[in-house]
C-alpha cells in the first residue's frame, strides 16, 4: 500500500494520494488550496495514474484545487450531495466574514464530472476498497473513508477522517452547517467502534491512532459519554476551516 500525503496551502490541509503500490492507479483525497503542484509532483514521483478525486467535505481548504486537478488528470470528483454546493459557493459555506476574504483569490466551480457519495457506500477505485461513512457535524455532508487492513496484514486499517477527528482534537462547529451534537454523534458512531490500531489520517495535523485518541482525546471521550449516558459536551475547538 502506498499513501503519500502532504500539507497544502494557507490552511496546511492534508492531501493524500492512495494506491496499492507505486506505479499503479491511485485516488486523490482532498486536493485543497494550492495543492495542484503537490499532486502533480507526487504523481510523477511515484509513477501514479489518478482515477478519481474523493472529498471528505466541501470546505474550500479541501476542494480549492479540485477543478484543476480533475481537469489535468481527466478524472471525476466524488462528494456528498449535502456539501456539493460548496464547490461553487464557498462564501455561503463559510459565512460572509470568512468567505468574502477569499473570493478575489480563488476560482470556484465544479469539475466536469461530479459523482455523489452516500453513507455506507463502498468505492472500488484504483484497486482499493474504500468504505464511506456519513459523518456530519463539521459540515452537513462530511464523510470519512476507511481502508481495511491489507490481506497480508502488513499495514493496519486506515481512517481518512477529514475534519471529524484530529490528533487530540475534533472539527469546529461554528461555521454554517456545523452542529456540535451531530459531531459528537458522528465521533461516537464512526470512530469509537474502530479497532485501536486503526491509523487516523486527518484533514489537518499529524497522524494518530484510534487507540491514542480513545485514551486521550477529550472530544472522543465526550462522545463516548454521550453514547453511554446521554450527556452533553462543550463545543470543540476551532480546527481546520
Amino acid at each position: 500500500m502506498l499513501i503519500a500525503g502532504f500539507p497544502a496551502g494557507a490552511w496546511a490541509t492534508n492531501c493524500y494520494l492512495v494506491a496499492p503500490a507505486a506505479g499503479e492507479e491511485c485516488v486523490i483525497i482532498d486536493p485543497g488550496h494550492q495543492a495542484a503542484d503537490g499532486v502533480a509532483e507526487t504523481v510523477a514521483k511515484h509513477r501514479l495514474k489518478p482515477v478519481a478525486v474523493i472529498l471528505t467535505h466541501g470546505h474550500i481548504d479541501h476542494v480549492a484545487s479540485v477543478v484543476p486537478v480533475c481537469g489535468a488528470q481527466n478524472v471525476p470528483a466524488w462528494v456528498h450531495p449535502a456539501d456539493r454546493y460548496m464547490m461553487s459557493d464557498p462564501e455561503k459555506a463559510l459565512g460572509r466574514s470568512i468567505g468574502a476574504q477569499l473570493m478575489g483569490e480563488l476560482t470556484v466551480g465544479e469539475p466536469d464530472d461530479v459523482r455523489e457519495l452516500s453513507d455506507g457506500a463502498r468505492l472500488s477505485l484504483a484497486g482499493l476498497d474504500l468504505s464511506v461513512a456519513h459523518a456530519p457535524g463539521h459540515t452537513k455532508g462530511s464523510v470519512t473513508f476507511g481502508l481495511p487492513t491489507t490481506t497480508a496484514g502488513d499495514i493496519p486499517p486506515v481512517l481518512f477522517s477529514g475534519d471529524l477527528l484530529f490528533a487530540g482534537s475534533a472539527g469546529r462547529t461554528d461555521l454554517p452547517g456545523g452542529d456540535t451534537a451531530e459531531l459528537l454523534d458522528s465521533l461516537g458512531r464512526v470512530c469509537l467502534p474502530l479497532d485501536d490500531e486503526t491509523v487516523v489520517l486527518s484533514g489537518h495535523g499529524p497522524q494518530t491512532t484510534i487507540g491514542q485518541e480513545r485514551a486521550a482525546n477529550p472530544y472522543l471521550r465526550r462522545a463516548a459519554n454521550a453514547r453511554a449516558y446521554g450527556t452533553g459536551a462543550d463545543a470543540p475547538p476551532r480546527r481546520g476551516m
